[in-house]
This record gives structure tokens, C-alpha cells and sequence, in this order.
């Protein structure tokens, strides 16, 4: 397992080095298109918004959405690749268990995705001018939502697996969840609350609000609440996975494309 992730991680960083230019340019378009709405909303809102601690907060959630996009199209991303090149019959027969080297090959990515995604936040920090903390305890409720965010990638992975293509359902996942991660379901009370901590990841994205906007403590309960969310989704994603894995093998569908 150590060998195979660091074989992976040799290869995301050769990736990397190679075409520079794409992560950089990932990086401009994240900018970008907060800057814009940022914009956009203080010229129509006129020079007496005050958006407070909710700017830092949407600030946090557009940061988990450009995370959370980035690994939904990792698993699928890699299958479909692999399909167009003829060589994904080779990644099944490997002896590792295909979901396994998929999760090893995802996080290896995740890494150099992680440091993007943290000179991006930056740069909107400093244009914006809303500073966020960045406490130790964060690390935990993020890994709770990475691993929910992972359930999804391989449940899509197991659409791709069978229909080769699903760029339009990837693309509706994609902005329904800029929707669920900017929702602020931890101030919701009643019933309503347990619903929010149904939604998928929506508990470690208001721990990582609590901590990083409003600089409030980290709940343990919550966290607990949070990693049997991702822990949830992330099960039945690969359970999904299985499925689709069998079925294409059965069908003798692995070398087509």
C-alpha cells in the first residue's frame, strides 16, 4: 500500500511538472469567478454592503465547492481516461483491488489539488480583504467531508464504468452542491436541523465555517455527526462501485469504449 501510494504520488507530481500550465490556470479561473460575483454583488448592493462574517463564510464554502469539484471528477476523470486509451482492462487486472488503487491514485492528486486550492484561498483573501483562521482542529472535519466527496466520485465512477460517459449528470452534481455547501444548515434549529445533518457533507462544512469564519470551537459531537456522514456516503459510493465494477465484467464491457 505505501509503495503503491508513493508510486502515485511519483506520477501526480511528474504530471504536475509537465503541464504547469493547467493547475495555474485552474487557479486564475477560481479567482476569477469569485472576484466577479464579489463584484458584481457590492456594484448592484451599492457601497453600503456590509457583509461581515457571512463574506468569510461564503468565502469557506466556495473554497469546499472548487475541493469538492475537483475530487467528484478524479475517479470518474481517471476511468474515462483509461477507457479512451485502451488501457483500463490493465488497471482492473492489477493486483490491488480497483477501488483501492483508485483511492491511493485520488488522494496522491488530492495533495497537490490541496496546495491550489490553499494559494487560491489566499489570493482571495488579500482582494477581498477578509482574513480567515486556519486553527490545527480544522484538519479533522475536513477529512470528514473529503471522504464524503469521495462516496460521490465513485458512485460516478461507477456510471462511467458502465456508460462510458456522464459529463451532463457530473455537471448538475457539480452546481447543486455549490447550492448544499454554502447552505448554512448548522444554524438551522428544529427538525430542520437533522435534516441538515443528512445532507451529504454538509456537517464538517459548517465545523469548517464555525472554526475558519466565525472562529468558534470545535464541537465534537458535530465532528462525530460529520464523519458518520462521510463515512456513510463514502461506503455507499464504493458499495455502488462493486456493482457497476461486476456488471461491466459480466458483460465483458471493460475494453470498450
Amino acid at each position: 500500500m505505501i509503495e503503491l501510494f508513493f508510486a502515485e504520488c511519483k506520477r501526480v507530481w511528474i504530471q504536475f511538472k509537465r503541464y504547469p500550465a493547467e493547475s495555474f490556470g485552474l487557479i486564475f479561473v477560481i479567482i476569477s469567478v469569485f472576484y466577479g460575483l464579489f463584484l458584481g454583488t457590492r456594484y448592484i448592493a451599492g457601497p453600503g454592503l456590509q457583509l461581515g462574517d457571512r463574506l468569510d463564510s461564503i468565502i469557506v464554502g466556495y473554497i469546499l465547492w472548487t475541493l469538492f469539484t475537483f475530487i467528484l471528477v478524479d475517479v470518474a476523470g481517471n476511468l474515462q481516461y483509461e477507457a479512451q486509451t485502451g488501457t483500463l482492462e490493465q488497471l482492473f487486472l492489477s493486483s490491488y483491488s480497483t477501488p483501492k488503487v483508485l483511492f491511493i491514485r485520488a488522494l496522491a492528486s488530492l495533495l497537490i489539488q490541496l496546495l491550489l486550492n490553499g494559494f487560491a484561498l489566499v489570493i482571495i483573501m488579500l482582494l477581498t480583504g477578509r482574513f480567515l483562521s486556519f486553527p490545527i482542529a480544522l484538519i479533522m472535519p475536513l477529512m470528514a467531508m473529503i471522504l464524503g466527496a469521495y462516496g460521490f466520485s465513485f458512485a460516478l465512477g461507477a456510471l462511467t464504468l458502465v456508460f462510458k460517459r456522464a459529463q451532463q449528470i457530473l455537471a448538475f452534481i457539480q452546481f447543486s452542491f455549490l447550492f448544499l455547501l454554502t447552505l448554512p444548515a448548522e444554524d438551522w434549529q428544529g427538525a430542520s436541523r437533522w435534516l441538515g445533518y443528512l445532507i451529504p457533507m454538509s456537517p464538517g462544512a459548517g465545523l469548517l465555517r464555525d472554526l475558519m469564519a466565525r472562529q468558534i470551537g470545535l464541537d465534537w459531537s458535530r465532528l462525530a455527526i460529520a464523519f458518520l456522514n462521510g463515512g456513510l456516503y463514502f461506503a455507499m459510493g464504493v458499495y455502488v462501485f462493486r456493482i457497476a465494477e461486476r456488471y461491466t465484467k459480466r458483460r465483458g464491457q471493460l475494453g470498450g469504449y
